[in-house]
């Protein structure tokens, strides 16, 4: 499995992980919604289940995800600062350029 972290994305989630009470968390991306071949995603910090997946990053980043799930496989996270400050999960491998 593979994920992708821009570097936006890495300084603001980078300040959250290093938080005295996100300590020993890793990122996860989660989807919160699937019809189809499309998917929305969500970030939540969590800790790895045997189930799960954990993917480095070449930004230092741990990613959860979770295993069996093709939708996660190729996502990439960023953080745009405009139009609306927040993060932007797509996965470019599946066809996900973004929300409809």
């Amino acid at each position: 499995m593979n994920c992708k972290i821009t570097r936006n994305a890495a300084k603001v989630l980078k300040l959250e992980l290093d938080k005295t009470e996100n300590q020993g968390k890793s990122l996860r991306v989660v989807i919160t919604h699937a019809h189809g071949d499309h998917a929305h995603y969500g970030l939540d910090l969590d800790t790895p289940k045997e189930t799960d997946t954990v993917v480095s990053t070449d930004k230092g980043i741990d990613v959860i995800l979770e295993t069996g799930q093709p939708l996660l496989d190729g996502v990439k996270i960023d953080y745009l600062y405009f139009p609306e400050e927040g993060f932007v999960i797509t996965n470019p491998s599946q066809g996900n350029h973004g929300d409809h």
